[in-house]
């Protein structure tokens, strides 16, 4: 296993300030934002695959710092009921599947998506509860008619373009949020789809982690180490479900958090010797998202943290003393 960083975290540097950054923290693995909601700052593919001359000062910046690129990141939502919005989320998904084939990178990440509730709609509408009925047929429209016949067309795409790992960051607010929902979507399209295990998102909604990534064993394709704080004062007050802004991190019930501070060192060994059981060996991709401190300190801490907990070196397995 490999200690990994979104790299979109310095979208305001150049690629190259960037990796020289990262590597000064002993990191040698990247994933890169490619489009959709993590932005091109790093990387454009519509750009890139129209100029050899800039693919190519792309690549050679990564081999001056000797970093690999384990991932591109393309969250999105390429069903939103606003067509103009879904075109441009399906167009960077494509154009990052593009580009992924032509550096040998076998996975993109994004988010499912998430249609309206009929044809006419101009939002989203997340589904999270059965009752009364009308939700449930809601549901039912958007995954028989939206999510299931797109994720089939797009699956079959990346498939065709050498990309095999479509990894879905379980997400609230898009229709694949937990293993159930992803499960469902990979058993209609096919193992394409897997699952970028990103923890943060899992905790606030009850979900033990451990737990989810034995659900999914065998179906994880990428995992993002990002934390979350839930704040049992406010939690006890409002429930986990929580619309206030993040920067009003004193009133929410939870928060994200650099790995550490959400949870302790035995929660995220746990996780990662989970992680090992179930036969995950890529990497661990640091999301900083922490509102409370620096991104510069927040992610040297969450790279010491995890140096002294990723489990390097897992094959081949021995009992030494059976």
């Amino acid at each position: 296993m490999k200690l990994s960083v979104l790299a979109n975290l310095y979208g305001e540097k150049c690629l190259d300030e960037t990796l020289q950054i990262l590597t000064g923290l002993g990191v040698h693995t990247v994933e890169i934002g490619a489009g959709g909601y993590p932005g091109k700052a790093h990387c454009d593919p519509e750009a890139l695959l129209a100029s050899p001359k800039k693919y190519e000062e792309f690549i050679n910046t990564f081999k001056k710092y000797d970093v690999s690129v384990c991932a591109l990141a393309c969250h999105g939502n390429p069903l939103h009921p606003n067509a103009h919005i879904a075109k441009q989320f399906d167009t960077d998904f494509k154009n990052a599947v593009l580009l992924a084939e032509k550096m040998g990178v076998d996975t993109v990440i994004t988010f499912s998506g998430c249609p309206g509730d009929h044809e006419g709609a101009k939002y989203p509408n997340w589904v999270t509860c059965p009752w009364p009925g009308d939700f449930l047929e809601i549901l039912d429209w958007q995954w028989n008619e939206k999510i299931i016949p797109y994720w089939k067309e797009t699956a079959a795409f990346a498939l065709a373009h050498n990309v095999p790992r479509i990894a879905f960051e379980m997400h609230p607010g898009f229709c694949v949020y937990n293993p159930e929902t992803l499960l469902r979507l990979r058993a209609a399209v096919g193992d394409v789809i897997g699952a970028n295990f990103d923890p943060s998102h899992l905790i606030w909604q009850g979900m033990d982690p451990a737990a989810a990534i034995r659900e999914l064993r065998g179906a994880i394709y990428h995992v993002h180490a990002k934390d979350t704080k839930v704040d049992a004062i406010n939690t006890g007050r409002n429930g986990v479900l929580d619309t206030k802004h993040y920067s009003d991190e004193i009133n929410r019930s939870w928060v994200f958090r650099t790995v550490g501070y959400g949870n302790g060192e035995s929660y995220w060994r746990d996780l990662v010797s989970n992680l090992v059981l179930c036969g995950y060996d890529r990497v661990l991709s640091i999301e900083h998202e922490d509102s409370l401190m620096t991104k510069d300190e927040g992610l040297r801490k969450a790279v010491s943290f995890l140096q002294g907990i990723i489990i390097e070196e897992n094959k081949p397995r021995t009992i030494s003393w059976a």
